[in-house]
């Protein structure tokens, strides 16, 4: 990592669901030294087979991510993404059920990190507590904050906000936006989680807690906080987060 030191953990917590439909992982390369993936998928709730679902995602891409050679990041995260779409299709027939997952996947190469997602399951990217970005979720309200219906202090209160306008596994082809960013620095770190964390804070709040402690300790800080906050009616939730020293 050219004297850059990876500090990453990932952790989820069923909340107050009756099943955990979140799937997570992070990958070392087993040939490649210093890549590494981490994903993190949501099994759609309301959707029966959502665990189902997120679990065919995490292995697409973690398989296929471990035969990669290192050629064109978001490439393979959209042919793992579409790879996993069908898969899911193809088991809503042997199942008979009718699973959904999002997915927010994250390769990181030497000091670059690639990106691609598809629902709302978010990546925030931050330097020190400052955010430098964050993916916009795949839903119905955002997509109306983008047409100027919508304010985005609107859309956190509006109560269709986890209605979301495309994933994998749905009838239509999934709907994936990618990114990239090519300078890492120390202070740099990168949250990838579902919606059952990223609704109960703000970024400015995140920023701060990312910035103040190790991977695994701010993980059970961000976790302890949602439960707290959620109130006995929480989703589950799922992080992976990297940090850069």
């Amino acid at each position: 990592m050219n004297n850059l030191k990876l500090d990453a953990c990932i952790a989820q917590h069923q909340g107050d669901r009756k099943e955990q439909q979140d799937r997570l992982a992070l990958v070392g390369h087993s040939s490649l030294p210093g890549v590494a993936l981490a994903v993190v998928a949501d099994g759609m709730g309301g959707h029966t087979g959502g665990a189902l679902a997120a679990e065919q995602v995490v292995h697409t891409l973690s398989t296929d991510f471990l035969q990669w050679r290192g050629e064109d990041a978001q490439s393979m995260i959209r042919e793992a993404c579409f790879e996993a779409h069908a898969m899911i299709k193809i088991s809503r027939f042997i199942n008979e059920k009718d699973p959904h997952s999002t997915v927010i996947a994250l390769v990181l190469q030497k000091k670059r990190v690639f990106w691609g997602y598809c629902g709302d399951s978010r990546l925030y990217a931050f330097r020190g507590d400052e955010l430098r970005t964050r993916t916009i979720d795949h839903s119905w309200v955002e997509h109306l904050v983008r047409q100027g219906k919508l304010t985005p202090q609107e859309a956190e209160h509006h109560p269709n906000k986890n209605v979301l306008i495309t994933s994998l596994g749905g009838a239509e082809a999934p709907h994936l936006d990618f990114g990239r960013l090519d300078d890492l620095q120390e202070g740099d770190s990168f949250l990838l989680c579902s919606d059952g964390l990223w609704a109960y804070f703000d970024v400015q709040e995140l920023g701060r807690i990312i910035q103040a402690g190790r991977a695994r300790e701010v993980a059970d800080k961000l976790i302890r906080m949602a439960r707290v906050r959620a109130a006995g009616k929480g989703d589950n939730l799922s992080l992976a987060l990297l940090k850069f020293h």
